[in-house]
């Protein structure tokens, strides 16, 4: 299996969807922008929010497993792809690839 980074690329921070929807957070999101993880054997990395890795884990899988060209040829690089987790309030873009 091939070894995948995951890297945070982007955060975004929804403050007005927040203030009217979301219940006040002491902790809510811990990934910095710039932060990087690898993924063996297609495995969670350790430190990686099981949110984002809910997201990420099928691609991860692919990738790992030789596969790429995700929705014919979306991304520049085939063995890697553009994601965001889950969060609708502050989502985190994250770049997957193989290594």
């Amino acid at each position: 299996m091939k070894t995948v980074r995951i890297k945070a690329i982007r955060q975004s921070d929804y403050t007005d969807l927040q203030q009217i929807y979301e219940m006040p957070q002491v902790h809510a999101c811990s990934v910095k922008v710039g932060q990087e993880w690898l993924s063996v054997d297609a495995q969670q990395p350790e430190g990686l929010c099981d949110s984002a890795w809910q997201t990420l884990q099928p691609f991860v899988e692919q990738l790992a497993n030789g596969g790429g060209n995700f929705y014919d040829g979306w991304m520049r690089n085939p063995y890697s792809a553009m994601l965001s987790c889950n969060d609708g309030f502050r989502p985190v873009s994250f770049l997957i690839e193989t290594i």
